[in-house]
C-alpha cells in the first residue's frame, strides 16, 4: 500500500477524504461508514480518483473521447449539409416533373433540369459502386461495372458547366418559395402581400416558432403534470371507493344480521305459541276420556 501513499499529500483527511471519495465516484454504491471502516481502500479510491472521471473512464481515454465526438459531430453537420442540398435537388426535379405534366417547360429549363437530374443519378451510382469496390476487393462490382463505366454516362461537360452555372439561381428560388409557402401556413394572411413584407416576416418567424415550440412544450409539460395528478386523484378515489364499499358490505352484513336475529326471534315465538296451543289440545283431548274412564 505504501506505493500509492506518496501522492496523497493533496487529499482531504478523515471525513474531507471519504466525502471526496464519494464525490469522485457517484456511481459507486459506498457509503461513509464503508470507507470509515476501510480506510486503505478510501485513500486507493482517492488516488485512482485523480487519474479517471466519474463514470470510470479514465482521463486519457475520456480527452480521445471528446475528440472523437468532436469530429463526429462535424462530420454529421457535413453529412446533414450535404443530405439536406441533395433533397432540395430531388425537390426541385419533382417540382419540374409535375409542372411539365401539367404545361410543356421551355427547352432551356427542361435541359437544365434533365442534366441535373442525369448528373445525381450518375454520382449516385458512382458512390454505390465505391462502397461496394471498398467492403470485398475480390467481390464483383453490381452487374459487373466499375466507377468509369458510369462515368461514360455523364451529360456532356458544357451542359453540366451551364447547369452549374444556373444552379444557385434556381436554388436559391426554390428555396425562397419553401420560405413563403411555410410562411403561408403559419400566417395564412400574408400570402397576398408584398416580396418584402414577406421577407421581413419571414425573419421574424425563426423567433416566433421558438416561442410555439417552447409555449408547446410548456403545455405538454403541463399535461403530463395533470395527467400525474388525474392518476393519483383516480388512486385515491379508488381507494376510498374501495373502502366505502367494504364499510358497505360491513353494514349490509351487519344489517341482514339483525333481519336474521329477529326473523328467528319471531319464528321461536311462533314455534313456542305453536307448541302451546298443541300442548293445550293434547290436554283437552286427555281430560274427557279420564272422565269416561274413571265412570
Amino acid at each position: 500500500m505504501a506505493s500509492y501513499s506518496e501522492p496523497l499529500t493533496s487529499l482531504g483527511k478523515g471525513d474531507s477524504l471519504n466525502q471526496q471519495v464519494l464525490s469522485a465516484f457517484p456511481l459507486c454504491q459506498l457509503s461513509e461508514e464503508d470507507l470509515s471502516q476501510n480506510p486503505r481502500f478510501c485513500k486507493l479510491l482517492a488516488t485512482l480518483s485523480q487519474h479517471v472521471d466519474p463514470t470510470g473512464l479514465s482521463v486519457n481515454l475520456q480527452k480521445e473521447l471528446e475528440k472523437t465526438e468532436r469530429e463526429l459531430r462535424t462530420q454529421r453537420v457535413v453529412w446533414l449539409h450535404s443530405e439536406c442540398l441533395h433533397r432540395l435537388l430531388q425537390e426541385m426535379i419533382q417540382e419540374h416533373g409535375i409542372k411539365n405534366n401539367q404545361s410543356p417547360a421551355p427547352p432551356e429549363e427542361d435541359k437544365f433540369y434533365r442534366t441535373m437530374e442525369q448528373n445525381l443519378l450518375v454520382m449516385k451510382c458512382i458512390r454505390q459502386l465505391d462502397v461496394s469496390a471498398n467492403n470485398d476487393t475480390n467481390q464483383l462490382s453490381i452487374l459487373g461495372l466499375s466507377a468509369k463505366d458510369v462515368l461514360n454516362f455523364m451529360p456532356a461537360e458544357k451542359d453540366v458547366l451551364r447547369m452549374k452555372k444556373r444552379l444557385p439561381m434556381e436554388l436559391e428560388k426554390h428555396l425562397k418559395n419553401k420560405c413563403f409557402s411555410l410562411l403561408a401556413y403559419y400566417q395564412p394572411d400574408s400570402e397576398n402581400e408584398s416580396e418584402g413584407l414577406k421577407r421581413v416576416k419571414l425573419s421574424h418567424l425563426p423567433e416566433l416558432l421558438e416561442g410555439e415550440r417552447k409555449k408547446a412544450e410548456n403545455l405538454r409539460e403541463k399535461n403530463r403534470e395533470k395527467t400525474l395528478l388525474l392518476q393519483q386523484q383516480t388512486h385515491a378515489y379508488l381507494t376510498e371507493l374501495l373502502g366505502c364499499i367494504h364499510i358497505l358490505q360491513s353494514l349490509i352484513l351487519e344489517h341482514r344480521l339483525k333481519i336474521q336475529t329477529e326473523l328467528d326471534r319471531k319464528k321461536l315465538e311462533y314455534f313456542e305459541a305453536k307448541c302451546e296451543i298443541g300442548i293445550q289440545k293434547l290436554r283437552d283431548a286427555g281430560d274427557p276420556a279420564g272422565h269416561l274412564h274413571s265412570g
